[in-house]
């Protein structure tokens, strides 16, 4: 039996349909995962733990990414949390249906004595509910290795959520294991990703992403075949500003396992950098399972057809991934920055007071307040928050540059020069990221100095810089308006874009909401 009856509800869960007076209601794809999940349990109270290991596994999410979709799915029901008529929250302990499911048939003859007929319809309804949470087991036995003790276990748990704090609680239960068993694989790669997540998303130093690399080293000298172990070291290497090795790192694991979705979206997130957009989106679309557990995938895309000039769209996702995804580092930066480049300043200074109260400060952030600022001619509220951009993140280049550039007093030449010399990319040093030639850019027109920035610009360009929007809304890069190398500059980048964009306009696995 996959027809339910909830109430004047009725739910396929064959088709995923849910129906109120033989009018569809908008529940799909996580929401309607999450409803089947409440409906397998009838009218139980299912706590957080157990409704993110049913709905969101192999991904660990926060108790605030389940309110969220909880929120989601009342509002596609037409329920009211104050007056619930479906779904109940149940304080300290998590949610509920507020009547238990029945079986459609049953439903259709109610209130009539059931007949036997009616009963064995009962069952079979039953088994089929049963069988949805039999058949997440069992999918999850076959595709993931359960950790072998609790410890790490809670382990995995606290790595997922995406939280500085959690992060190092995750760290902590790692080491425990390692103290009781030094050579556990499990939590060696957690050690090696979280270390690499400190330097990463949580304002470490780069001792922790060395670390990582180390671990991940480590790993590939017990066993050169693990995927995972490729990926930690593809992991560690683009938190240490490689992109070249970790680029390799992350095909190789691919190569290894083509199924790990994860891996694919951190690839995928690197050829944006490189300036292969069409080729990162169709990566992101082409996830082997449910995107919905790669947990920036959804970022990378609406940046991805941002970039790409599919600007209705690109909004949409951003806003929704703002709204749904709180906890999410990279979708707070995401939103106020596309509005920022959008031209719409007022807007991006309100969405990026709200993402500096939430979770973990981010560096960029704070040089985004800067250049708000500046926007609206306030170099000493810019001053005050590109200084706290580099306190956050001290060893970040970008924080060191502007900060030092809108210092007061101002820079000597001599320091604009040995920074320049610093960051001059070596011939034997491996390719640098592409914004690296915008500091460059910044620290020619900080010794005024257009040509030299503009020659630069061309260089982050050829790196594989994409981002024109951001170029033409900046006030760091104002001075070069209206110089004729600039002007080349971003048609470069315009006649790059228009040729990806044709590419993904014709293909077949485009977003369905692209024209």
């Amino acid at each position: 039996m996959s027809r339910l009856q909830l109430l004047d509800l009725s739910i396929d869960l064959q088709r995923q349909r849910v129906e109120r007076e033989g009018v569809a209601l908008d529940v799909s794809g996580l929401s309607f995962r999450l409803f089947a999940c409440l409906l397998s349990h009838g009218d139980r109270v299912l706590g957080f733990d157990q409704l993110a290991s049913e709905v969101w596994a192999p991904a660990v999410v926060s108790e605030e990414t389940i309110t969220q979709r909880i929120k989601l799915l009342r509002q596609a029901l037409g329920d009211d949390s104050r007056a619930p008529r479906y779904i109940r929250s149940v304080r300290g302990q998590g949610y509920q249906l507020c009547a238990p499911p029945r079986p459609l048939a049953e439903a259709e003859t109610a209130p009539q004595a059931p007949t036997r007929r009616t009963r064995r319809w009962l069952w079979a309804g039953l088994a089929a509910l049963a069988l949805i949470g039999v058949g997440a087991a069992l999918w999850w036995r076959a595709n993931h290795e359960r950790p072998r003790s609790p410890l790490l276990a809670r382990a995995a748990y606290y790595a997922g959520i995406g939280q500085a704090d959690n992060n190092e609680r995750a760290i902590a239960l790692y080491q425990q294991a390692l103290a009781a068993d030094p050579d556990d694989a499990t939590a060696l790669l957690g050690l090696s990703r979280l270390s690499s997540a400190r330097t990463c998303l949580y304002n470490g130093s780069r001792d922790d992403a060395e670390r990582g690399l180390r671990l991940a080293r480590q790993l590939l000298r017990r066993d050169a075949g693990s995927a995972a172990a490729w990926s930690a070291l593809g992991y560690a290497h683009d938190c240490l500003g490689d992109i070249g090795q970790a680029v390799a790192g992350y095909e190789r694991a691919l190569r290894l396992d083509p199924d790990d979705d994860h891996t694919r979206a951190s690839l995928a997130y690197l050829y944006q950098e490189q300036g292969k957009i069409a080729d990162a989106l169709r990566g992101n679309m082409q996830l082997r399972g449910d995107p919905a557990r790669v947990r920036f995938r959804d970022v990378q895309v609406a940046r991805e057809l941002e970039l790409l000039g599919f600007a209705e769209a690109a909004r949409r996702r951003h806003q929704a991934n703002f709204r749904l995804f709180p906890d999410n580092v990279f979708s707070n930066i995401a939103w106020p920055r596309s509005l920022f480049g959008a031209g719409r300043y007022d807007e991006a200074a309100s969405a990026l007071n709200e993402a500096l109260t939430r979770g973990t400060p981010h560096p960029e952030l704070y040089l985004l307040q800067g250049e708000l600022a500046l926007q609206r001619s306030d170099r000493a509220a810019a001053r005050l928050a590109f200084a706290q951009a580099r306190r956050l993140r001290p060893q970040g280049s970008l924080g060191i540059t502007v900060d030092g550039l809108y210092a007061e007093p101002a820079p000597s030449p001599q320091w604009i020069a040995q920074r320049i010399a610093e960051l001059r990319p070596k011939s034997a040093q491996p390719a640098p990221w592409p914004s690296l030639y915008l500091e460059l850019a910044l620290l020619e027109l900080g010794r005024r100095q257009p040509a030299a920035a503009v020659a630069a610009l061309d260089e982050a360009v050829g790196a594989g810089y994409r981002d024109r929007a951001y170029l033409q809304a900046s006030p760091l890069f104002r001075a070069l308006h209206g110089d004729p190398g600039y002007a080349r500059v971003l048609a470069r980048i315009d006649a790059d874009l228009a040729a990806q964009r044709a590419r993904v306009a014709s293909a077949d696995w485009k977003p369905a909401d692209l024209p």
